[in-house]
């Protein structure tokens, strides 16, 4: 697989932004051809994610594209921001591209228009609109598509209308694009919440009112792990509006696909050392039930699932975010050990045998990486932060992405998230 093309451009008229990141491609086009030889092969799938300044131009858009690289098949989604390689786009119109020369009996287009017929799905990019009634049902069912369960990617986000692409522009629903097990991939995802108290056992529910955990009342539990036991919940409430819930499924209900969340890599444990696991699924605290001593949440929480408090923390993400890069870095080289072979020693010392390093295929190819709208560099501190850690810990590959109003992998539907995913150079090797 050769590595990708990408572009990015910024513009208040997106004819000129599509310009002049067709004008990178360009050149990136021809500086393959001549290193290559001239068998640099034909892009066929390609990547489009544009920031909501430019969403009702989005067939215009769609269409350009298809002009001038015919025969490309298109994904994508809007986003309140989009990204690139180190940077980061919000509150202007921008786009980001990326082509891959992928043998088209590799990967499949779909969306609700567009089934996946008999392709033999491994793994799958996924959009959607989050708009989209009994979404977590429909990932879960798109996940039981592929043969590994492993999706990744991201809801749509906007102001306004939000967009997703898959050959079409479309509302409503989810669509992607689907890949074989030749198409080598791994992924990680990066949480942005850290702990304020211990994962516990929902003993009683009443659908999103969670009532007791360890057989206490859930509220009790709350009030003592942000250090306000024997406060009223009234006068609790400004620092409550702070936190958030994790959410996992117990161990022994986690199946094997569920027990490994993150493609390419060991099973994710709900809480390590203070930190969440990959499996944890962070849902906003929406209200207290003081009649029942309980607590409502963003979601709906089953007997025995396991909930954490937690809250939103820069510095964990900061972390967090370098290591699942540095893992997907480490993953990726592996594969591609420098190989040494002998060389004639040299006249002047004839003693010594000097090792060559052989070059390999190998390394990544591309990235598509979605974060949450509530993260990007503002969260972390300047412009550009979030994807400036990126770069520097992967190094300048062709990397594309949004932010997100949620965010997926597995077959869970996220929030406060980064799902990280590269494509490797090399035929698929474990993943």
């Amino acid at each position: 697989m050769q590595t990708f093309l990408h572009a990015h451009a910024t513009h208040p008229d997106w004819r000129i932004a599509l310009a002049l990141a067709a004008a990178q491609l360009e050149a990136q086009a021809d500086t393959q051809r001549r290193e290559s030889a001239g068998r640099a092969l034909a892009p066929t799938l390609g990547w489009v994610y544009l920031t909501d300044h430019y969403a009702a131009h989005s067939e215009s858009l769609l269409a350009e594209l298809r002009q001038r690289w015919p025969g490309v098949a298109w994904v994508g989604a809007t986003g309140v921001g989009i990204s690139a390689s180190g940077v980061e786009y919000f509150d202007e119109g921008a786009l980001a591209l990326m082509l891959a020369a992928i043998p088209t009996s590799h990967f499949r287009v779909f969306s609700g228009a567009r089934p996946l017929g008999d392709f033999d799905a491994h793994t799958a990019l996924v959009h959607a609109d989050p708009a989209t009634a009994d979404l977590p049902e429909l990932i879960q069912d798109m996940g039981r598509r592929t043969a590994s369960g492993y999706l990744f990617g991201g809801l749509a986000s906007a102001r306004s209308a939000c967009r997703h692409i898959a050959d079409a522009v479309l509302s409503g629903g989810l669509s992607g694009v689907a890949f074989d097990r030749e198409v080598a991939l791994v992924s990680r995802v990066t949480q942005g919440c850290q702990p304020v108290g211990p994962a516990r056992e929902v003993t009683a529910v009443d659908r999103n009112v969670v009532i007791a955990l360890d057989g206490e009342p859930a509220l009790d539990c709350l009030l003592r792990d942000v250090k306000l036991e024997g406060r009223e919940p009234r006068e609790a409430l400004p620092r409550l509006r702070q936190i958030l819930v994790g959410l996992s499924s117990p161990p022994e209900a986690a199946s094997p696909q569920q027990a490994s969340n993150e493609l390419g890599g060991a099973a994710s444990h709900a809480m390590v050392r203070g930190a969440f696991g990959a499996d944890v699924r962070v849902r906003h605290l929406i209200g207290i039930d003081s009649g029942r001593r309980g607590i409502a949440i963003g979601d709906v929480a089953e007997l025995g699932t396991r909930l954490a408090f937690c809250s939103r923390n820069t510095e964990a993400a900061r972390r967090d975010l370098v290591r699942i890069c540095a893992e997907v870095r480490e993953e990726v080289e592996a594969e591609f050990e420098p190989a040494f072979e002998p060389r004639p020693p040299a006249t002047h010392r004839p003693e010594s045998i000097e090792a060559q390093t052989l070059p390999r295929p190998g390394g990544i190819a591309g990235a598509v990486y979605v974060s949450c709208a509530g993260r990007g560099g503002p969260h972390f501190g300047a412009a550009s932060a979030e994807l400036a850690l990126v770069r520097h810990a992967l190094g300048d590959v062709p990397l594309v992405g949004f932010f997100a109003a949620g965010e997926i992998a597995h077959q869970n539907l996220y929030g406060y998230t980064g799902v990280l995913t590269v494509f490797r150079h090399a035929a698929r090797a474990g993943a």
